[in-house]
């Protein structure tokens, strides 16, 4: 009898994990967090989880979802020293199951190493780092079992098969990200590409119409950058390309889009900036590219741009403001070497 009990009650999780696996397998984080936390808790029977996701390039941990009542670190650091039970397991990579904390031996996990202890209601729980193609990507901490007990070996097969669903699903999420990325990015500067550009523009008039404000945009094109590649080489001119994208870039707010319209011109967006502003990134961009040479070879090699900008606001499209800015900027090359403003007032070039 209690045979049949126990085969009825493993065909009936079996009904849950399968279309928890279907629900894992998508490009959604908030829905794969979401079955984490709230799922897979209630079948192995755990009170409390926390999902980490792995940033990439760096050793940081960044909670991504938790139902914790109480304070649990946001940010966790794979250098920690000593190490908490959660770096022990991403440094082994292997499922730690404890179910007695403070009995822990391999690694030794004292209270110290173990933040908010006093929190926890029991001494137990499973730490399931999460892996694709043998990387970490992020971890699954799961504790507290609901009848107070310790988990099962049958709690502990079903955490091992999801960590592995859960570790796929985060990869392929972040693989689509970067694929997002690079179709928005150009591949020699790493600013927005020209299809990026006008995206981001129509969205910040749309913005504009909706909530009032004015959006600044800023042309450069880079002077005289044939005698750089006749002089010195097609690759100093790549080089000279991806400098003045790097100072652009420095010159302006995270909220401004800067981007490589095409070939060694750029534009910049800067949202709800009035004239007076963005002819001070302008001139901030124009000094900046001026006063700092490319080294080719030991050589110094001066760069120099021209800029045009215009103000607008929601009664112009995207076409019409590029081709007011690209008037400015036609202006400041026939000068050489300096700012133009577009007045979108009157429709003529300020001197």
């Amino acid at each position: 009898m209690q045979q049949n009990k126990s085969k009825s009650e493993n065909m009936c999780k079996l009904d849950i994990v399968t279309p928890l696996a279907k629900e894992l397998n998508c490009l959604d984080i908030d829905k794969i967090s979401r079955v984490c936390i709230d799922k897979i808790t209630d079948l192995i029977g755990a009170k409390l989880a926390s999902l980490y996701i792995l940033e990439d390039g760096s050793d940081i941990l960044h909670l991504e979802k938790h139902n914790h009542p109480f304070l649990i670190n946001h940010i966790v650091s794979l250098n920690q020293n000593p190490a908490s039970p959660m770096i022990a397991a991403v440094r082994t990579k292997e499922l730690m199951v404890i179910q007695n904390i403070e009995a822990q031996h391999k690694p030794f996990l004292a209270n110290t190493t173990r933040e908010y202890s006093e929190n926890y209601n029991s001494k137990s729980c499973i730490i399931a780092p999460l892996i694709c193609h043998s990387r970490v990507v992020g971890v699954l901490n799961l504790s507290d079992k609901v009848d107070g007990g310790n988990f099962s070996e049958e709690d502990i097969a079903i955490t091992e098969l999801f960590r592995q669903l859960i570790g796929a699903s985060i990869g392929n999420v972040k693989l689509f990200e970067k694929a997002q990325r690079l179709a928005q990015t150009d591949g020699l500067t790493g600013l927005a590409n020209h299809r990026t550009f006008y995206d981001t523009l129509e969205r910040e008039l749309r913005r504009s119409n909706r909530y009032g404000g004015l959006v600044s945009v800023i042309m450069i094109d880079m002077d005289k950058l044939k005698p750089i590649n006749d002089t010195h080489g097609h690759r100093a001119g790549d080089m000279a390309i991806k400098q003045v994208a790097r100072l652009i870039k420095s010159c302006i707010r995270q909220i401004d889009v800067a981007s490589r319209y095409g070939g060694d011109e750029y534009s910049v967006i800067l949202p709800n900036t009035s004239l007076e502003e963005a002819q001070v990134v302008a001139q901030r961009i124009l000094d900046t590219v001026n006063s700092t040479p490319l080294i080719w070879e030991g050589k110094e090699v001066p760069l120099s741009v021209s800029v045009g900008f215009g103000v607008y606001d929601s009664t112009f499209s995207p076409e019409d403001v590029t081709r007011c800015s690209d008037f400015a900027l036609y202006e400041a090359k026939k000068k050489g070497n300096t700012v133009e403003i577009f007045d979108s007032l009157c429709n003529l070039p300020i001197q």
